[in-house]
């Protein structure tokens, strides 16, 4: 008999948490008595757009990148990323003393892409929809000789966004189901090693937007399956296919995929800014819109939900939230 050893475990991300202890925020779990009731469960929310570059990502990117070597270090660090990744590699690129180039989108959102900049990396742009940006990542990264930290197909990546969870459940006790945003599958890979090992019989459910279900129809199928590029709202879940990697814990691991529309997810963004006061990204609103919509089935009685971030500028969050309809 063969066996599959995991690619992460419940130590890895324990490991993770002992590493970035004084570096990531230890970020704030928000209560609220009207979402409470519109739900009819008590919903604990991870606000990881108060994490550093305003999202989880600085989570995983720290903790790959502060195992590299002297050597790799002194080389520094490519990225490929629409941006939040971006953003968090470039910050732990500067934090341990070296350079990162990011390959990012051309549509990439303003906002993401200035800070970046601002963060001191190099920006190197393509087509999301005709070109490859994990090929065009690995050839840059191998020409210039740097270390190359992919945004989720990479288990110190994994481990390190799974300690948001840790922390919650740290906080707030056992929890009957855990909402995440799905894109590459990182998070809720990490997410669901953290729920699972410490309450097995917790649900692990993940959100998309109805234009980028990948991972669901991936998960049905038993087997990656590929989409077109989806155009939505959530960038940060533009992704045609599951990683390989996530995609091996994730099929154990998640009970189910919720999807939603992009309207449902600016209604979502609407009502944290004006019930929660928080302002929450497209792609970090999705598990909120979820519940609002009821489209997580009956809820259990304590649910945790992971605000995956917050980048979003004023221009572009007036835009979609100005407006009702």
């Amino acid at each position: 008999m063969t066996t599959t050893t995991p690619p992460i475990t419940l130590d890895d991300v324990r490991d993770a948490a002992t590493r970035l202890k004084g570096v990531a925020h230890r970020t704030p779990v928000l209560r609220s008595r009207t979402l409470d009731a519109l739900v009819g469960a008590e919903v604990f929310l991870k606000c990881e757009n108060f994490q550093r570059v305003g999202a989880f990502k600085f989570r995983g990117a720290y903790n790959a990148a502060s195992r590299l070597s002297p050597e790799q270090l002194a080389r520094g660090i490519a990225a490929y990323s629409s941006g939040n990744h971006a953003q968090a590699v470039a910050l732990a690129a500067r934090e341990l003393g070296t350079s990162a180039v990011i390959v990012m989108p051309e549509d990439a959102p303003p906002s993401k892409r200035d800070a970046t900049l601002g963060y001191g990396a190099e920006i190197v742009t393509y087509d999301r929809y005709t070109g490859d940006r994990v090929a065009i990542g690995e050839a840059l990264a191998a020409e210039r000789g740097l270390a190359l930290i992919p945004p989720y197909e990479h288990p110190h990546v994994m481990a390190g966004q799974g300690t948001a969870a840790l922390e919650l459940l740290e906080e707030v006790g056992e929890l009957d189901a855990l909402i995440t945003p799905v894109g590459g599958g990182g998070l809720i890979a990490g997410s669901a090693t953290v729920v699972k090992g410490l309450h097995p019989g917790a649900r692990v459910i993940g959100v998309e937007p109805e234009a980028g279900d990948d991972t669901k129809r991936s998960l049905e199928a038993g087997r990656r399956i590929s989409i077109p590029v989806p155009r939505t709202i959530a960038d940060g879940q533009a992704l045609h296919t599951p990683g390989e990697l996530t995609f091996s814990v994730n099929r154990r691991l998640v009970d189910e995929i919720a999807l939603v529309g992009d309207d449902e997810i600016r209604d979502a963004m609407r009502f944290a800014f004006e019930r929660l006061k928080i302002v929450v990204e497209p792609s970090g609103a999705t598990p909120l819109a979820a519940l609002l919509t009821g489209r997580v089935g009956a809820p259990p009685r304590r649910i945790g939900v992971i605000i995956s971030g917050g980048n979003v500028d004023a221009a572009r969050f007036a835009e979609l939230c100005g407006k009702q309809g």
